[in-house]
């Protein structure tokens, strides 16, 4: 049975200034990202698009930028009214107070497709063009992230049986028995395989909007099943169904990618309807 280590969540003291491993993993999943956009630019059909201009470097530095303000309000909005609504409600300065923790992947996801829609309004790009460059690129982000909940010893898992060998105990969780580490889970499921799969997917010649299905689809499947062993939020346990909070997201974003990738394979077209 293992121990989860109880890293220090601060990285680096430069006097008053405290660098967290939180903050890190988001640098680095920022880092990640723009890495894996521009070597996007290379493949088929970005490297030839020339209407309404050639993409390029600086788009990818903007696309950045709108993306980073869309992760950060839409995280911390979709926490405070997924989580705690009640609580926001009656306290809604503390919605700001985004260093005290409570971000939500799915609350993230929408601010960054708010975000990307008015990018891509802006360079007169269709916006399903701009999703599925950027949605191969997303995965190692999400999985930085899961590095940055390990650190920190939060999210952990459900009760694990005795024999499992990697099962680790939180001690932060109040408990001494083994759980399971699913923050390692969501890494390699909705981080490393995820991208994987999507980077080779998006390879192929593809209608508009599939790779954009395709990362939706597959995020919500991975989550899904990762939330299996993720101990639910302890103020609202599990909901109907015997699902979490974190699983009912999932669902409409499943059916959203399914239903995206089904409506893009339908469009004809096969010059412009390839991306």
């Amino acid at each position: 049975m293992l121990v989860h280590p109880q890293f220090d969540p601060i990285a680096v003291r430069l006097g008053p200034l405290a660098i967290h491993w939180y903050g890190i993993s988001y640098l680095v999943a920022f880092a990640l990202f723009f890495f894996l956009a521009t070597r996007r630019l290379r493949h088929p059909p970005f490297a030839s698009i020339t209407q309404p201009a050639p993409w390029t470097r600086r788009d990818i530095e903007d696309m950045l930028f709108w993306g980073v303000l869309g992760v950060i309000a839409g995280g911390r909005l979709g926490y405070c009214l997924f989580y705690k609504p009640a609580y926001y409600l009656a306290h809604p300065l503390e919605i700001l107070a985004v260093w005290q923790g409570g971000m939500s992947f799915h609350g993230g996801m929408l601010g960054v497709i708010l975000a990307m829609m008015l990018w891509a309004r802006t360079r007169g790009r269709p916006w399903l063009q701009v999703t599925d460059l950027i949605a191969p690129c997303v995965p190692l982000g999400l999985a930085s992230g899961r590095v940055g909940n390990f650190i920190n010893g939060e999210l952990w898992g459900r009760f694990a049986p005795p024999d499992l060998p990697w099962g680790m105990v939180f001690p932060q969780s109040g408990s001494m028995l083994a759980r399971h580490p699913s923050q390692v889970y969501q890494f390699l499921l909705e981080g490393v395989l995820l991208f994987v799969l999507l980077w080779l997917y998006a390879r192929g010649p593809r209608r508009t909007g599939q790779v954009s299905g395709a990362f939706l689809l597959g995020y919500g499947v991975f989550r899904f099943i990762a939330e299996y062993f993720r101990e639910p939020d302890a103020h609202l346990g599990l909901l109907a169904l015997g699902m979490s909070m974190g699983q009912w997201l999932c669902v409409p974003m499943m059916l959203a990618g399914a239903a995206l990738w089904w409506w893009a394979g339908r469009q004809a077209g096969a010059g412009a309807g390839r991306t």
